[in-house]
């Protein structure tokens, strides 16, 4: 409804990010639990979540005219960017490009996770919730993307080590939504 509801206004107070392998069954509603192949990345910093979509339209320019005649779409992006507190088997792969962490040798404690020289594609589907109160949750999936940024790795003395990120989406194809959100929310009622 247009003017002024400070009824949908939106606080994202609690959330989480989850990822999947391509072609994961991802929920339709927000009652459906994500299925066993999510995996929550766990804590986030306070910073939360960033979203930019970006769209590069280029201008048809003409002799006749000094302003545009029309607009023609030759790009969309779409990125989240977060940075992840937790380091285990799930993020230190989806962070630096996939392959997997190992215990070598078995059962001795001691995990390794190798960087590849070579890098290759690691593309995943991402989602995101989160809830306000009991009444209101939003999830959004991306359902296909990859990590196309990371920010540096800090060690210090005095903070949590980050592992920053930035996602970008993918085309599944012509007809597919590049992302969808999906939201429990009574301000949406049509009508």
């Amino acid at each position: 409804m247009a003017g002024f509801n400070p009824n949908e206004i939106r606080v994202a107070g609690t959330g989480r990010v989850l990822v999947a392998p391509l072609s994961s069954a991802a929920p339709t509603d927000t009652a459906t639990q994500w299925g066993s192949a999510w995996k929550d990345l766990g804590y986030t910093t306070t910073d939360g979540i960033k979203f930019t979509k970006k769209d590069k339209i280029d201008p048809v320019d003409t002799w006749q005219s000094v302003s545009p005649v029309r607009f023609v779409y030759a790009d969309r992006e779409l990125t989240l960017k977060f940075s992840l507190l937790q380091f285990n088997e799930d993020t230190l792969p989806f962070v630096f490009g996939g392959d997997a962490v190992t215990e070598t040798p078995a059962e001795s404690g001691v995990f390794t996770y190798e960087i590849a020289n070579n890098p290759k594609f690691d593309e995943r589907m991402l989602g995101i919730e989160f809830s306000e109160g009991d009444a209101i949750t939003y999830r959004f999936v991306i359902h296909r993307g990859q990590v196309t940024d990371t920010d540096e790795v800090q060690l210090t003395r005095t903070a949590a080590t980050k592992l920053g990120l930035t996602f970008t989406a993918l085309s599944v194809d012509n007809n597919a939504p590049l992302a969808t959100w999906i939201m429990s929310d009574p301000n949406y009622r049509v009508g």
